[in-house]
């Protein structure tokens, strides 16, 4: 008998030196390209802030940046959705080309006002440099899926300081209600790394000051809840629009430089029009007085019509700092209608409002205990399972899969494995599918028989 073979620990040795070995290399290529990206989104930011007329050029920002894609991009436009589609399905390694293009197109969205974030770009970065090991290690299918998943985390990870929340989110986006926990080892090493190599680079995040923690009682406990199916609300608003408005912007203005130069027009005419330059870029200071003082009530909604607008358009960038605003900006709203400190409900709306758009309550709940304490931790798990579950069946990444419903009765309509952006044609056919059950009841027919009519009718 072979006994060794029976002691899985000591297979899992070369296991461990091998992942350990990718991830660290995987990691420090994303954490010092995010720490690049950083520093030139603070020069950018602060170049556009002293000179407000930049945002005049913004169309022609959009244009050049539209005309590269659309010249050198195609492969790549897909973004975030096109690294999820290749952890799913593996085809052919991400074009290195993904990582200047994006980093260029976010950072010239930024200093000509563009609202938008950045955690698509420091993803995507993570994901196609990390791709590019895959021939370096002779890597198959199954390891390639989980080194993109080890790019995706380490990518997060640095461009928000927040180590283990960016290993989470790396296995929780992909896939709602489901994890791939043999990746779990490799994208902790790598967020964690990532997050060193960045700040060894001299990078310095923001800290956020939550102040006390209202204790759990029964009424702080009810108010994060009726808070979190806002959060979740206006999560799904938010996914749900910048899809409609992309697609309506592509179905109407077919080429595709011209998109985010009509954008860019409309924006900077709004931001001029409204006084509303503290809507665009990041938003960084906004969400930092949310945590100090109260806000205008309507903040949030301003936000959210920017970054809408930026992104439906074609302007390139992330989501996540722009959800942060509007879930930090809507929670300072709340906060008194709901008797809660408001630096605590800027706090978990925060991240609520980004758990319900990206899926991702495990992720965000960890987020919250990094940037703000672990005291928060109960309160803000709460808020963002909340938003999760009543963000429905939505999200930003269109590519995400649904691997187990968030409720059972979705469950039995939508079949595991299918991608959020086809959902919308399972929700016909079900409606097709209860009308023609309607009309059998009334007239009596045998549903195959009415159905076939029904069909032959069309």
């Amino acid at each position: 008998m072979h006994k060794l073979h029976r002691f899985e620990q000591l297979e899992l040795l070369p296991y461990l030196g091998k992942w350990f070995l990718i991830a660290c290399v995987a990691a420090a290529l994303a954490g010092s390209a995010s720490a690049f990206f950083l520093i030139a989104l603070d020069h950018a930011t602060a170049w556009r802030e002293a000179h407000r007329w930049i945002i005049w050029l913004l169309p022609v920002a959009g244009f050049a940046v539209g005309y590269t894609y659309y010249l050198l991009g195609k492969p790549v436009d897909a973004g975030n959705n096109l690294l999820i589609d290749e952890i799913h399905d593996p085809k052919k390694v991400v074009p290195l080309r993904m990582v200047p293009l994006v980093l260029g197109g976010t950072i010239v969205s930024h200093l000509f006002g563009a609202s938008v974030g950045r955690e698509g770009t420091a993803v995507q970065m993570g994901g196609a440099l990390a791709d590019q090991l895959t021939h370096v290690f002779r890597l198959g299918h199954e390891d390639r899926r989980i080194l993109l998943m080890i790019g995706m985390s380490a990518g997060f990870a640095s461009v928000f300081g927040t180590p283990l929340a960016g290993a989470v989110f790396g296995l929780e986006v992909l896939a709602i209600g489901r994890m791939r926990y043999d990746a779990l080892f490799p994208c902790i090493v790598a967020g964690i790394v990532a997050d060193q190599v960045c700040l060894a680079w001299g990078v310095h995040h923001v800290h956020y000051a939550i102040g006390a923690i209202s204790p759990i009682n029964a009424w702080s406990v009810v108010a994060v809840v009726i808070a979190g199916i806002v959060f979740g609300l206006v999560g799904m608003a938010f996914a749900t629009t910048v899809h409609k408005l992309g697609t309506l912007v592509k179905s109407t203005i077919t080429y595709a430089p011209l998109r985010p130069f009509v954008g860019g027009i409309v924006i900077a005419i709004a931001v001029w029009a409204l006084d509303a330059y503290h809507y665009i870029g990041l938003g960084i200071p906004d969400i930092v007085r949310s945590f100090q003082q109260p806000m205008q009530p309507w903040d949030f909604l301003g936000k959210f019509g920017f970054t809408v607008a930026s992104l439906g358009t074609g302007f390139k960038g992330g989501e996540v700092t722009p959800l942060f605003y509007i879930g930090a900006t809507l929670g300072n709203a709340l906060a008194p209608l709901l008797h809660m400190p408001f630096a605590l409900m800027a706090g978990i709306g925060f991240v609520a409002v980004f758990s319900g758009a990206a899926n991702t309550p495990l992720a965000t709940t960890i987020m919250a205990m990094e940037l703000f304490g672990t005291g928060i931790g109960p309160l803000a798990a709460i808020g963002c399972v909340t938003a999760y579950l009543f963000s429905g069946h939505t999200g930003i990444y269109h590519a995400q899969r649904v691997g187990h419903s968030k409720h059972r009765k979705h469950r039995l309509l939508v079949p595991d494995g299918t991608r959020i952006a086809e959902l919308g044609g399972f929700r016909r056919q079900k409606a097709a599918a209860d009308a023609s059950a309607a009309n059998q009841k009334q007239s009596g027919m045998p549903a195959d028989i009415a159905a076939t009519t029904e069909e032959r009718g069309q």
